[in-house]
């Protein structure tokens, strides 16, 4: 069989969906004689009728209920691909909304956003970014008030694609003084019964050292709760309390206010984030050539999936 013509697909779904070669005209500007003259050749090329003419208009047959399907998946693809290669052409426009957790925030996305908006063609690229806990990320997306977001890959990403992005070390961050600060590396179940200044209860962190906890048959102590890295710092710093954060956040803030990083050896400290979206064609030409430029920034150098 040979190439179908798009233009004539076209026209037969118009005519399926319109039940109507004269609507199926006034719709796509063109007289019905051209219209009938296309089916009769569609129906020459595949060899079997496709349409039963009626009274008062025309309806598929088995086998045009079949193609009618490919069509409309033909079409869509074909203008998936139109809108994709006219984005390259004019130089990619677009806004794609990022939802993203605090860790993911903190750490190198503003810089693997910076680099990619100044890449060539990206120019007319805008992007978003809203700082959320890891089920609010995944809920957001699976919702679709965002296209994309980026979190811990142990939350509940089912339903979602995901590709890999970077990855962080959780540690402990103490005061210089604090008898955590004289080890090089420790269990967590080993500094349970310490003092902790901890993140919102519905951070991923949060929920992962209280299952941590719940495991020993114990429960966190609480000093007190802040809602960002900076203000669990200073509460260290003041040797309040132990805090458990990502090293790659807190390394700069420990050497500035005489801090001590102790890294966790516990499995789950060493964490990988995840890009999350409904489905790839489903994301829109800017939002693939994001996803794919944050993919790239991160597996070979953290180890994410």
């Amino acid at each position: 069989m040979r190439d179908l013509d798009l233009t004539t697909l076209r026209l037969f779904v118009a005519v399926c969906e319109q039940r109507s070669i004269a609507a199926a005209g006034l719709q796509q500007a063109m007289v019905g004689s051209a219209i009938s003259k296309r089916l009769a050749q569609l129906e020459y090329q595949v060899g079997t009728a496709l349409l039963v003419r009626k009274r008062r208009g025309v309806q598929p047959t088995p086998a045009g209920e079949t193609l009618l399907e490919h069509a409309r998946a033909l079409l869509a693809r074909s203008a998936l691909i139109e809108r994709d290669m006219a984005g390259y052409a004019q130089g990619t426009r677009g806004h794609v909304r990022l939802l993203v957790t605090a860790s993911v925030m903190a750490e190198s996305l503003a810089d693997d956003v910076a680099a990619f908006l100044q890449a060539p063609g990206h120019q007319q690229i805008q992007v978003s970014l809203e700082e959320r806990v890891s089920p609010e990320v995944a809920r957001g997306v699976r919702e679709g008030s965002a296209s994309v977001g980026i979190c811990w890959d142990a939350a509940d990403l089912d339903g979602l694609e995901t590709q890999s992005y970077r990855g962080d070390h959780l540690a402990i961050c103490a005061h210089a003084s604090h008898p955590v600060a004289a080890l090089e590396r420790v269990h967590f179940a080993d500094v349970l019964d310490y003092e902790y200044v901890n993140m919102p209860a519905l951070s991923a962190v949060q929920q992962m050292l209280t299952r941590a906890a719940a495991v020993q048959g114990k429960l966190l102590q609480h000093r007190m709760q802040v809602s960002h890295f900076e203000a669990a710092l200073r509460v260290v710093r003041a040797n309040l309390a132990i805090s458990v954060m990502p090293a790659e956040i807190a390394q700069p803030f420990a050497q500035a206010y005489g801090l001590r990083l102790v890294p966790l050896a516990d499995e789950w400290a060493q964490r990988r984030f995840a890009i999350c979206y409904r489905r790839q064609d489903l994301l829109s030409p800017a939002a693939r050539l994001l996803v794919a430029h944050l993919h790239a920034c991160g597996p070979a150098q953290d180890g994410a999936r």
